[in-house]
């Protein structure tokens, strides 16, 4: 005896994975965690956006994992707005809050040459990949789900996030810290908007911290502080 497809059962639809992906308490616990975990545990924080995405079924590249149409230019593109927007931070930004030229939270760095590897490591995957998996790519994935894609609805979730990105560096770095994270993650929030890509935004990002370490160890930070106001 055959059966039609009439009689056969239908798959049963995956009830968690929907929930995972909606804004209901599975959804908005989902996003809290992570969101929450990302400062605290940054690998953590990136892992679980991956995780997040294989078990509500979400495709890669709704989370900017898409390939770049150049990785050279993406590459070098994002070395030099990452180099560019810290020298531009330290020496105009940050200055005109009145920011202290030594940066006392990582002034430790300074000629300590066995603190760089741990510490690049720290910024390529905390930072590079962590931060960015988490506050642009997942966060922008879900309140993009939320409140849409129109013009109003990006410059919301542009503000939000950089918001959200400046505040969770307050605890450890201070109200400084907090500025420059937030002005950074419009920054970066900009390049990931304009590409619909991570790449970018990961390179720039590690480019600007790798910049900022770099002129610590240097001790260049009086030099470069007052490049523009002597």
């Amino acid at each position: 005896m055959t059966l039609s497809s009439e009689t056969l059962p239908s798959p049963s639809p995956d009830r968690f994975a929907a929930r995972l992906r909606g804004f209901g308490p599975i959804g908005v616990t989902a996003m809290i965690v992570i969101t929450l975990l990302g400062p605290v545990f940054e690998p953590v924080g990136g892992l679980l956006v991956l995780l997040w995405a294989y078990r509500s079924h979400t495709p890669w590249p709704e989370l900017g994992f898409k390939r770049p149409k150049s990785w050279v230019l993406t590459i070098l593109l994002g070395l030099i707005l990452g180099f560019g927007l810290k020298l531009l931070m330290k020496s105009l930004v940050l200055p005109l809050f009145g920011a202290p030229v030594i940066n006392p939270v990582y002034h430790y760095l300074a000629g300590n040459t066995a603190a760089l590897p741990s510490m690049t490591f720290d910024i390529i995957v905390g930072a590079g990949f962590a931060e960015e998996t988490v506050y642009r790519g997942f966060l922008f994935e879900r309140l993009g789900k939320l409140l849409g894609t129109g013009r109003w609805a990006k410059l919301v979730i542009l503000l939000s996030t950089s918001l959200l990105f400046g505040s969770v560096h307050y605890p450890g770095q201070g109200i400084y810290g907090a500025l420059q994270a937030f002005f950074t993650g419009l920054c970066l929030g900009v390049m990931y908007l304009i590409t619909k890509r991570l790449w970018l935004s990961m390179v720039a990002h590690v480019a600007f911290d790798i910049t900022a370490m770099l002129i610590i160890y240097k001790n260049f930070e009086p030099r470069v502080a007052h490049l523009i106001f002597k």
